[in-house]
């Protein structure tokens, strides 16, 4: 009776978390968070407790981990909402290579050595660090990197800054772009985009907008 009720237990919390996560969304295990992280960890130790004090009213398991979906949906909502709360919760991406030159200090800052440096453009199959003109460490640790370009035509590589998001000029994208405010809103007036409160993504590289419109302000 006793190995019944640990077996009933297992498969009835398996299909609690999968179906937490199956809300949760979908994500690649190299993109979770350090939220995600931790609601994934604290669900596992949970249902190791309830297996194990099989005793104990499964409910009292089962509640907790309904508390951290919430939690979990809450931030998700909040993230989408505000830029700033997302910084906030999941970081933001750090240029550790900006045009071949490593920068130290973003390094240090994110205590991320030069042996994590060369292990993950191993693993991006770049033997030689001269061959690269950006890496950038995600907010997930993955490292993202970019090869120089031989295109002459283009001069120096270049990657995707978003100028604007969900509405909201992004100030320190316009400083690594060298660009100013006055800038950005004559470019987009000369080529007919309308007001900056209804662009919910736009990034300027080599030399061309990308401009997508928030599809509820445009219906």
């Amino acid at each position: 009776m006793e190995f019944a009720t640990i077996i009933l237990r297992t498969v009835i919390l398996y299909g609690v978390i999968l179906v937490i996560f199956r809300v949760m969304g979908k994500r690649e295990i190299g993109e979770l968070s350090v939220l995600d992280l931790v609601v994934f960890i604290m669900m596992g130790e949970m249902a190791v407790i309830a297996i194990e004090q099989h005793k104990d009213p499964i409910m009292h398991t089962i509640v907790p981990m309904a508390v951290l979906l919430l939690i979990q949906i809450g931030m998700a909502f909040g993230s989408l909402k505000s830029r700033k709360f997302r910084d906030i919760v999941d970081g933001k991406p750090s240029l550790i290579i900006q045009h071949g030159k490593i920068d130290e200090k973003e390094m240090r800052k994110h205590r991320y050595n030069f042996d994590d440096l060369l292990m993950q453009l191993r693993q991006k199959d770049i033997t030689n660090i001269g061959d690269v003109e950006f890496a950038i460490l995600e907010t997930s640790g993955e490292l993202s990197v970019f090869k120089k370009s031989n295109n002459k035509r283009k001069g120096k590589g270049s990657f995707t800054i978003p100028l604007i998001l969900e509405g909201k000029i992004q100030q320190q994208a316009l400083k690594e772009s060298n660009k100013t405010e006055e800038w950005l809103k004559r470019e987009l007036n000369s080529r007919g985009f309308g007001e900056i409160e209804d662009i919910s993504f736009c990034s300027y590289q080599d030399g061309q907008f990308y401009v997508d419109y928030d599809d509820k302000k445009n219906k």
